[in-house]
Formats: C-alpha cells, structure tokens, sequence
C-alpha cells in the first residue's frame, strides 16, 4: 500500500513509513493512493465470520508486503480480541456497539491496532519513538491502555483540563510508566495545536516524535473494519445499501467508514451527526470551512472547532463539495435532543445510550423521517453508557452500571503531569525536560 499527503507536497511513503511518522513533511494526512474496491461477492462471502477473523482478511487485503501474513494474523488477532455486536433496537434501527473493549470506547479498536503494528515494526529495527496525543476524552485512555509497557516507546497524552470526564481522566493517568498524562489549561482545539507545532519543530527530531490521534492513518484503517462487520451481521439482504449514522467530532471515525465504503461496502450514505460544535454540518450546508473555539457539551469527545480529519474526507471525495453533499448528510444536535433522545429510547426499548451515541441516534432518527428513505440505519455507540453516568442519570434515574472491573475506579491511583500555559514554547520546553530527566 501507498499513501499519499493530502497536501500533496511529499513523496508517496509505504504503510509502514505513514504508521511511524504519523503527519506527512509537509503537514499534510496521509491516505492511501487510491482504495480499490472489493468484489461484491468477496464481501458477502466474509459473512458469519467473527470480528477478528473478518479483520485479518481486510488486513490482508490492505497490507499485503508490510508485514509477514504470520505477523498481520498475530497483531490483527490481539488488537480485536473482543466484540463489537450490531443490535437491533427498533424496526430499521440498529446501533453498532464499539464499547466493549479495554477502556469502553470505539478508540480501543485503532489505537490496539496501531500500538501492536507500531511496536512490531520498532521492534525489527530496535528503534525508539515518542508518541504525542491530544485528546478530548476517550482516545487518550485507549492510546494510554494500547501502549502501555510497549517496549521503547514513550506515549504523551494531552488533554484539555476540567473538560474530560472523572473516569476518562483516570483512564489516562492510572497507569504511569512509559504513560504521561498532560493536563493542559485550555481546548482540545489547544491541545492539537500543541502536537501539530511539535511534528514540525525541527529541535524536538531526536525524540521521533509520531502520533496516535487520528491523524495517524494506522489509526484509521482498522476502524474500517468494523463496518464492514456491523453490515455483515445484521442479516439484511446482501447487496443491500444502509446507511450509517456515526458521532462526528474529529471525524476519523467518519473518514474510516468512507474509506470502507471506498473498498466496496455497500453504504448509501452516511449521516454525520454532530452537536453544537458542528463545523461539517456547516460546511455541507453553506461550502465554507470554518473553524473557530470548541463549546463544551454532553458529548465532549466531540467537542472540536477545527477537525483535524476534515482534509482527508475532503480528499477522498475528490476535493469536491456536491460530492461530500451527495454521500454526507449532516445533521446537528443540540444538549435538549441529546438529553430526549436518551430518555424517549429508553422509555420505548429501555436500551440505554451514552450522550455522543445519542446524537448519532437522534440524527439517524431525524434523517429517517426527513430523507423518506426506507433502509437500515446504524447508528455508531462510541462509549459505554456507564462512563457518562452522571449525564445519564439526570435523565433516567439511574447511573448505568460499569463492568465489573471498572467498578472502583475511583480509587484508583493517579499520575496527572500539567502545563502552566498552552503557549508551544513551554510544551516544548516539558519535552526537552522530561526526555533529559529520563535519560533518554
């Protein structure tokens, strides 16, 4: 596989040269140059296969000379070791659960994919890296879990402080080690800033720096996978085209369903459900990009003002706004449906969301009733309900229960590190000092 900048201003690199640099030398996202489609009939014959097996297919498919196929069928296999059902809640209305991994996020599928692919490939050339992160909330838990005690590789999470919740933030900093949680006084939108400046500050090179976020396409390509999952098992007619509602902030997880729909999936169109800080919806709408300072909301993993992945979806519908028009629907969703749609569902099917898999099921609903389109609809479950207990309980009463292993997480232990200001300046200056006080 070769993926190209979406800037266009670097050489094309392998697989494995995108995985470890993370961002192009140009600024630019990687993308794959060109996906071409699987055959219908290839597809439907993966059907009834589990997760773990379909992605080592799909893998195969993409990877093919990156990595032995024993190596590829080894990380795939431990990256998805757990479920990632498509349940149906209510007549053409299914939700794909993505919370049943380590640290109950979608996050769990790409960062375990891209942790496991990075280790290998350091591990060949008995090299060194540091991963930097922004996060709003669930990707700096599932790097933190992914990574955690991977041989030379030290991981920094930063994060907007006071706009995570209790249980992310213990997520991050519970572990130590080669973790370092990084509390920063401002934005996610700040956060990114500060990791974006660092790829491309030329006195920070001996850390080798690579990332974690979504802009790192190893992030990106194992999420598709689980569409093609979720299509596979909810036993529809096989041909048939449905329709994906997916939580939109940053928009990897967005971009990865259109690079699965680029490989041949069968998806009609895609509803990009996002709450007030809904820079693609108003893009769609009026063609003008722009970005400007995240609102705090319920569903704070998408809280972003400027998405980092919009370029990538930009490129791969040709760079063109009737395109994006014609295969996105956005739809934004304010706090008041967000907190209704939790109680009307549950009320109706007693199934219980979380705030960011509210949004995209009130957007599915909303383009149910609008398009006149009568197929499946799935809506994208990001997080377990349990981690945003409190939010739910204002609406139903009750907090939903985590899994039994997460139950204490209170008391868990913690190791938070925090910058004084969101200047580059000062970041940097923690890299350089942190890397001196480790020795390495």
């Amino acid at each position: 596989m070769l993926l190209h900048s979406t800037r266009r201003q670097a050489p094309p690199v392998t697989f494995r040269e995108a995985l470890m640099s993370g961002i192009a030398p140009d600024g630019g996202l990687y993308l794959p140059v060109g996906l071409p489609p699987l055959a219908p009939a290839q597809i439907e014959a993966w059907r009834g296969l589990p997760l773990s097996t379909l992605s080592v297919r799909l893998a195969e498919q993409l990877l093919s000379g990156e990595a032995s196929p024993d190596a590829i069928d080894r990380l795939v296999r431990d990256a998805f070791s757990f479920p990632a059902p498509t349940v149906h809640v209510e007549r053409r209305s299914f939700v794909l659960e993505l919370f049943h991994g380590p640290t109950l996020a979608f996050k769990d599928f790409g960062a375990r994919f891209l942790a496991r692919f990075f280790g290998h490939f350091l591990a060949e050339r008995g090299d060194h890296a540091t991963i930097l992160v922004a996060t709003s909330g669930d990707t700096g838990s599932a790097v933190a879990h992914g990574f955690h005690q991977v041989t030379n590789i030290r991981v920094v999470l930063l994060y907007p402080a006071g706009r995570v919740s209790p249980f992310q933030e213990a997520q991050m900093s519970a572990l130590g080690g080669n973790v370092i949680a990084l509390a920063v006084p401002g934005t996610f939108d700040d956060c990114q800033r500060l990791v974006k400046a660092a790829f491309l500050d030329p006195s920070l090179e001996a850390l080798k720096l690579s990332s974690a976020n979504s802009i790192n396409i190893g992030r990106l390509i194992p999420q598709s996978f689980y569409y093609f999952a979720s299509y596979l098992s909810m036993g529809g007619t096989p041909g048939e085209p449905v329709v994906f509602s997916v939580p939109s902030g940053n928009l990897g997880n967005l971009t990865a369903g259109v690079m699965a729909q680029r490989l041949g999936l069968p998806v009609r169109r895609f509803v990009a459900a996002a709450n007030v800080n809904d820079v693609l919806p108003e893009y769609l709408r009026t063609g003008v990009y722009r970005a400007r300072p995240a609102i705090s909301t319920l569903s704070n993993a998408m809280d972003v003002g400027d998405p980092s992945n919009f370029p990538r979806l930009l490129e791969l519908h040709g760079g063109d706004l009737a395109a994006m028009q014609q295969n996105l629907e956005g739809i934004t969703v304010g706090e008041g449906e967000t907190r209704a749609t939790i109680r009307a569902l549950y009320e109706r099917t007693g199934y219980v969301l979380d705030p960011h898999g509210a949004v995209a099921y009130a957007a599915a609903q909303r383009y149910s009733r609008t398009s006149g389109i009568d197929v499946p609809i799935i809506s994208l479950a990001t997080a377990h309900p349990g981690k945003f207990g409190r939010a739910v309980a204002e609406e139903l009463g009750f907090e939903p229960p985590l899994p039994e292993a997460f139950r204490d997480w209170e008391k868990w232990p913690r190791a938070i590190e925090s910058l004084p200001d969101t200047r580059f300046e000062t970041f940097r200056r923690f890299l350089t000092d942190y890397r001196q006080a480790q020795g390495a």
